[in-house]
């Protein structure tokens, strides 16, 4: 009986940044030259890997698909960021919440597992290397690459087919500026208990085993190099996965803080700013951080945009 008294919300408002009104310009050209220069050095890399012979291996086929990841990552949140700086589109639909929720959340468990891929291609590499040719083969990466998207997509499926089971009703006001699991959860006026159980099983599997998986990966990368005799020998095999292991780093810090806690927690003006940090300036380090470490893929930048 209870249930058929709640007022279903179709229209929901997202408040991002309510700032005074000489602030929104500023705010909205720093987004804007950030948003447009992740796109240019993640698209710059992916050009890069694909044009150029000598980086198709695997290690460089794998930072091109992050590269490209990245770019569809920062695009699912931060144009509706700007438009509603601009244009003061604050507003959508409950379907539209859930299809940005949904591609964010598929973009950020893709990640977890390509970064556990990545950790796996260096561990063959530094502890396999005579058996590197063989076992990382092309068809092998490609069809790890497909099983880090099809799985990242899928379990984001069912996350958000259980979430958007979860009827909101009444305030259709949500202290965000992108779609996510914890403000919707937050105007939930029904028990989602179901939902949390969900999303927290499905979370143990996309964020524990792809991050166990680097772990034990770098364990072994650890005991490999401290057995290595010569000094060089031990920075250059430490350096080539030190880039990907501070991707790593910074990824999993934010992704834990803002998703390892109880779901309908009250979003605070602290909580979007550490969201920001996820959704928008995060992936901005990342290209940098590989390929300021490494010369080959410099190399081929430089003659890829002297070339263009």
């Amino acid at each position: 009986m209870w249930k058929e008294n709640i007022i279903y919300s179709s229209e929901l408002i997202l408040v991002s940044f309510p700032t005074s009104p000489w602030l929104k310009v500023p705010l909205f050209l720093l987004f804007l030259v950030t948003y447009l220069f992740v796109l240019l050095e993640n698209l710059v890399i992916t050009l890069t890997v694909w044009v150029t012979g000598s980086l198709h291996k695997p290690m460089y086929y794998f930072l091109g698909t992050m590269s490209f990841l990245e770019t569809w990552y920062i695009s699912v949140t931060v144009p509706k960021m700007l438009a509603g700086f601009l244009l003061h589109l604050n507003t959508t639909s409950f379907l539209g919440y859930m299809t940005q929720f949904y591609f964010f959340i598929s973009l950020t468990c893709t990640e977890c597992v390509l970064l556990a891929v990545m950790a796996y291609d260096h561990y063959v590499a530094i502890y396999w290397p005579l058996h590197y040719p063989v076992m990382m083969t092309i068809g092998f990466c490609v069809q790890l690459t497909i099983s880090s998207w099809v799985s990242g997509f899928t379990i984001s499926m069912t996350k958000v087919y259980f979430i958007s089971q979860v009827a909101s009703c009444g305030n259709n006001i949500l202290n965000h500026f992108f779609c996510d699991v914890s403000p919707i959860l937050k105007l939930a006026c029904m028990d989602f208990s179901m939902a949390e159980l969900v999303d927290f099983a499905l979370a143990i599997i996309i964020l524990v085993f792809p991050l166990s998986a680097t772990v034990l990966s770098y364990v072994f990368i650890v005991s490999t190099i401290l057995h290595i005799p010569s000094a060089t020998g031990q920075w250059k095999a430490f350096s080539t996965c030190a880039s990907h292991l501070t991707v790593v780093v910074i990824f999993y810090t934010t992704v834990i803080f803002m998703y390892v806690r109880p779901r309908a927690i009250i979003s605070f003006n602290s909580n979007k700013l550490i969201s920001v940090i996820c959704a928008v300036f995060t992936p901005m380090p990342n290209p940098i951080i590989y390929c300021l470490r490494n010369k080959e893929v410099k190399d081929a930048i430089r003659k890829t945009m002297a070339s263009g």
